[in-house]
């Protein structure tokens, strides 16, 4: 009899749990984009409440309760969630700063306790979303003339999305977006960023693969790593100039190794990473 009532307590006290962490899922899915079998994009919007004006390269946590779905790719979870809580991670914003609708794009991590969870959801579905976008890997305090180098691999694209779309293409420096990922499927807004390099003088969109094998129809383009492209001379071939410390800013956003591997190149070149108490020309955001 007292391991019924323990059963039934039990139940009682997870069903309130779950109820009390879907009160706290603020936001509707409004859109989502599969780009690749294991990239998304999602477009999420406020329940009765206004996302407040951020600035382009902010990010913000998203959030689902660890009883929510997981999608069919998902395999076994690398460490299971707490019940009691919501799963939240932090997300660069891919949107405009002036839109109503905040955009994310997603990498899926199969063993992971929320991307899985993410990728099941469809349109109409609630999540959480943070209430303030946070975080300094922003244009703001870059002087206009400046140029401004945007190199990325896989999502680390998103945060240079949303500078573009809110007022990065207005800066009178030149702006570059060198993106790297395995296969072009995976090379997300890539349309965008070509119909952007036709119609801006000042912009130019340089994409990399390194797994060519794979492409169905070929790939003319470049496949070397990011950091090979850029020691091989890529700002004399393409501004016919080398940048300095005194005219560029480079930001660096997705894998560690990436990152870790430029800011190698640019050290040697002179350029310093960027500190709040002694400022450089490096922003860096690590996966």
């Amino acid at each position: 009899m007292d391991f019924v009532i323990f059963v039934l307590l039990q139940f009682h006290f997870t069903k309130r749990i779950n109820m009390d962490l879907s009160n706290q899922l603020n936001c509707r899915i409004t859109q989502t984009v599969q780009v690749s079998p294991i990239m998304k994009i999602i477009k999420v919007s406020p329940v009765d409440w206004k996302f407040p004006a951020f600035e382009a390269g902010q990010f913000v946590a998203l959030g689902l309760s660890p009883d929510a779905g997981r999608c069919k790719e998902a395999t076994e979870e690398h460490s299971e969630p707490k019940p009691d809580k919501l799963i939240r991670r932090a997300y660069s914003i891919a949107s405009a700063s002036t839109e109503d609708s905040v955009e994310f794009y997603i990498t899926l991590v199969h063993s992971g306790q929320l991307t899985p969870r993410i990728f099941d959801l469809n349109i109409g579905d609630k999540i959480f979303m943070g209430k303030k976008a946070v975080g300094m890997f922003t244009l703001d305090q870059i002087d206009d003339e400046r140029n401004v180098v945007l190199i990325a691999t896989g999502t680390g694209v998103a945060p240079y999305m949303s500078m573009l779309r809110s007022n990065a293409l207005r800066r009178k420096g030149r702006i570059t977006v060198i993106h790297g990922a395995a296969n072009s499927w995976d090379l997300g807004y890539s349309s965008e960023l070509k119909l952007l390099a036709s119609m801006f003088p000042n912009f130019s969109y340089y994409p990399t693969i390194t797994e060519p094998k794979n492409e169905p129809v070929g790939w003319e383009g470049d496949t070397r790593f990011i950091r090979d492209i850029w020691e091989d001379g890529f700002s004399q071939k393409h501004w016919g100039f080398d940048p300095s410390p005194e005219d560029t800013d480079f930001f660096l956003c997705g894998n560690p190794r990436m990152v870790d591997g430029m800011k190698e190149s640019l050290f040697a070149q002179g350029f310093k990473d960027h500190k709040k108490k002694e400022p450089g020309q490096i922003h860096a955001e690590e996966f």
